[in-house]
């Protein structure tokens, strides 16, 4: 979800203001996924790096996703929407925290969609905590270590705001995803560029490093 800061600065606008149109993406986005009968759909929130962002903005965005979990949740519950948030939980907000448990609780016997929320995440430290944990065995074992082994390891990324990079994110579970990346800012995102990106996914061939 790249895109938010610039979006707000081509108008002239605060960058929170831009992160809550944003925001307002993501809750429209999450139905379109839904409606096209996808299973999971992963999001990038907040980056282990964006703590370097001006003290008030990190301040904004704490409050902002807060009040959003706790807005959002019972819809999505209706939706049949699980959610999970993907991260470290020992440096965010108590508010927080206690509002992700709270909608990880409310919804986790649904089954229509699951929701990942990458929240104070960054591939390298997820492999790292992992890493640290691992006493052998093979890949499935490493992976039961990961934030979230019951995520379903990405068939696409889709990287808006034109950057040509995958940010850290998710270096485990991408090692075979497809890659989309949209000039769109995320806040212009729609179900137009959605469906663009999973029609160009459709298109290609999976190899998986075999011919």
């Amino acid at each position: 979800m790249d895109g938010n800061a610039r979006w707000a600065s081509e108008r002239g606008v605060p960058v929170l203001e831009g992160h809550r149109v944003g925001a307002q993406t993501l809750k429209q986005t999450v139905k379109d996924a839904v409606a096209l009968g996808l299973l999971e759909l992963t999001v990038y929130a907040f980056s282990t790096e964006n703590w370097s962002r001006p003290q008030a903005e990190v301040e904004g965005l704490m409050k902002m996703f807060a009040e959003l979990i706790e807005s959002e949740t019972p819809e999505l519950h209706e939706q049949g929407v699980r959610m999970r948030f993907v991260g470290r939980r020992d440096r965010i907000t108590d508010e927080l925290r206690e509002r992700m448990e709270r909608a990880e609780r409310t919804t986790e016997d649904n089954e229509r969609m699951t929701l990942f929320v990458g929240f104070d995440y960054g591939g390298r430290a997820e492999i790292v905590a992992a890493a640290e944990r691992f006493e052998g065995g093979g890949e499935e074992e490493f992976a039961d270590l990961l934030y979230a082994p019951d995520m379903t390891d990405p068939e696409l990324l889709i990287r808006t705001s034109g950057e040509r990079r995958t940010s850290n994110f998710l270096l485990w579970q991408c090692a075979y995803s497809e890659l989309v990346f949209s000039d769109v800012l995320w806040p212009d995102f729609d179900r137009g560029e959605l469906e663009a990106a999973l029609a160009e996914f459709s298109d290609r061939r999976r190899r998986f490093g075999m011919r």
